[in-house]
């Protein structure tokens, strides 16, 4: 089913609209802002880096542009089978931004899968004492959550090898340089969708790539859904794995308590030879019939054309009607 949106992006404060919320929410650490001078390093905790003169050049130009510094994970382009270089030396660049106190974001090259793989040996204590923006998406779910787990925000949003097929000029690329540089309040809206869930709701924003998040159950690195906006996308699944996994995040009481469900894009969903019989919504819906919590379906994040970039840890609120979603994250 086509869907068609359209976006409302602000950076200044307004008014929703919204009711009052009556729980008061509890905010985590907020990275500093970034300014003119500082350094940013790009590391690839993930997958080898392929025909990076197409991206990685752009990447760095474009920091620059911005009046950042730019350093790269000395392995960054090591190529050790289907990873970017050897867990040892991947956790080293890793490790060595998050304690270089120069540094004052993180950016990743890209996702594809390793970030597992060595998340356990990562020590984030320094972190914790200077908090600085990770930046990322996809594989980097697993970086999300053990931030988000030690009370610090992270951000969802492009990488490096977003910029193979997207502008420097992507209206994805400028939201991101104004949260990481603090220009004014973040508020989306987009078009409804008929399968939308109504209702307003708030709460911590997390989440990420669906199969990250049914992969990290039971491990230090799952999170607690209570009261919190969940965020979910997904790329090149059949429609019986993404119901396998919501049904594995259900049954691990993933919904049970959040507050409300943000669907982003699941784009190149595979054809199965056997036709499930639901599409996307119908299976989501299914899922979580019996709560009682807004769902926001087609935010256009995650693998699609736009990634519009997500505070995880940030405080929001949601307002699902029939003619439009809102998503308002707090100052």
């Amino acid at each position: 089913m086509k869907v068609n949106f359209f976006f409302i992006v602000t950076f200044f404060t307004l008014s929703l609209g919204f009711s009052q919320i009556s729980h008061k929410m509890d905010k985590l650490t907020r990275p500093k802002n970034l300014k003119i001078g500082d350094t940013i390093s790009i590391i690839a905790p993930s997958g080898v880096l392929k025909d990076y003169d197409e991206y990685m050049d752009k990447s760095i130009s474009l920091m620059e542009s911005w009046g950042l510094n730019v350093v790269l994970g000395s392995n960054i382009y090591d190529r050790y089978g289907h990873f970017s270089s050897t867990d040892a030396n991947r956790e080293k660049d890793f490790q060595n931004a998050i304690d270089d106190n120069k540094i004052k974001a993180i950016w990743c090259a890209r996702g594809g899968y390793g970030t597992m793989r060595i998340i356990d040996k990562i020590n984030y204590d320094n972190l914790l004492k200077h908090p600085k923006w990770v930046i990322g998406y996809s594989d980097i779910t697993a970086i999300h959550n053990d931030i988000h787990n030690l009370g610090v925000e992270s951000l969802h949003g492009v990488m490096s090898k977003s910029l193979e097929d997207i502008s420097v000029d992507d209206e994805s690329i400028k939201i991101l340089k104004d949260i990481i540089f603090g220009k004014g309040d973040l508020h989306y809206v987009i078009e409804s969708n008929k399968y939308n869930i109504t209702g307003e709701a708030s709460g911590k924003l997390v989440g990420g790539n669906l199969t990250l998040l049914q992969s990290l159950l039971q491990s230090k690195s799952s999170i607690d859904t209570t009261n919190k906006i969940i965020f979910i996308e997904e790329v090149g699944e059949y429609l019986y794995h993404i119901d396998r996994m919501l049904h594995s995040l259900k049954r691990a009481d993933y919904f049970n308590k959040c507050s409300g469900l943000i669907v982003g894009d699941f784009t190149d969903i595979r054809k199965n030879e056997t036709e499930f019989g639901k599409n996307l919504h119908e299976i989501i819906n299914e899922i979580v019939k019996e709560y009682n919590f807004p769902v926001i379906y087609g935010f256009p994040a995650g693998h699609g054309q736009k990634n519009f970039p997500l505070i995880f840890g940030r405080n929001v609120e949601i307002n699902v009607s029939k003619n439009k979603s809102e998503i308002r994250f707090s100052n």
